[in-house]
């Protein structure tokens, strides 16, 4: 199958009530273990690959290529999505390279600014096909949006919505970014009013804070895109310690990257399983 556009799989999972998993790439084996995970769920996935995971490899070219190869020989729909970018000149990068939607985070700016700037991104990314997302938040935190206490206005969140054109928007309700814990106390109430306010599909980040029934939750009350990744990369790191721990003589990296590969296809499997049921 081929690389599906973004809006597809997110549309078609809001209209339906579904969610959809949208999992973080930092290395090959990660965009292995995605696509092998949705295809043993039989369902879509996003693959994304941040402006951090970027500023790691130094540029975005060689992983996003391999990410975009994986994606197009996929017996499942896959979308490859730039993710928390507040680069313009990355996001105009992604979109030549193929990427099928970008996440442009002007949450650190004043409001005005933030439309201004993303209602930019928006027009060009739309000449080229390309879904947008974006967020709203506190300025000058280190999580924007999801900063811990931040929560999205509706009325604000509509108006943003309308003024820039994105086809998505990422909301606070209560999560945060890198938790190793799964207990973020999501607030169901508004996002219950956030999707009664806001026309497009309703984005959670942080979603690794969240346990499977509240995930399940959110769905049912409105959350349509769920993003995980510090919980993958846990069930990763775990699967490479207890490789290395048994096997202390080991010097091949295939040898434990394989299993944190195994690991992550495996828990995605379930995740989307989560989503699916919601």
């Amino acid at each position: 199958m081929p690389l599906t556009p973004t809006s597809d799989i997110v549309d078609a999972a809001a209209r339906d009530g579904r969610g959809v998993g949208a999992f973080n790439v930092i290395q090959l084996e990660h965009a292995e273990a995605l696509v092998a995970g949705a295809e043993r769920a039989g369902a879509p996935v996003v693959l994304q690959i941040s402006q951090n995971c970027v500023r790691y490899h130094g540029v975005l070219e060689p992983l996003a290529l391999a990410t975009l190869a994986i994606a197009h020989r996929a017996s499942v729909p896959v979308a490859v999505h730039l993710d928390h970018a507040e680069d313009v000149e990355l996001v105009h990068e992604a979109v030549d390279l193929g990427f099928t939607s970008v996440m442009y985070d002007g949450s650190r700016l004043e409001y005005a600014d933030n439309v201004r700037a993303t209602a930019a991104v928006v027009a060009h990314c739309h000449r080229n096909g390309v879904h947008v997302e974006a967020e709203l938040g506190e300025i000058g935190g280190k999580d924007g949006v999801h900063a811990p206490g931040a929560r999205t206005d509706p009325a604000e969140a509509a108006a943003f919505v309308a003024a820039t054109g994105v086809d998505s928007l990422a909301v606070a309700v209560g999560t945060s970014h890198a938790m190793a814990t799964r207990d973020a106390a999501l607030d169901f109430e508004l996002i219950g009013r956030l999707r009664a306010a806001v026309p497009t599909p309703l984005v959670l980040h942080g979603s690794s804070g969240v346990a499977d029934e509240d995930l399940a939750r959110a769905v049912a009350a409105g959350m349509t895109k769920i993003n995980i990744a510090t919980h993958l990369n846990r069930a990763f790191t775990h699967a490479v310690r207890d490789h290395l721990a048994t096997h202390p003589t080991t010097v091949d990296t295939r040898k434990y990257l394989a299993p944190g590969r195994e690991a992550v296809a495996t828990e995605v499997t379930r995740l989307l399983g989560v989503l699916k049921a919601a």
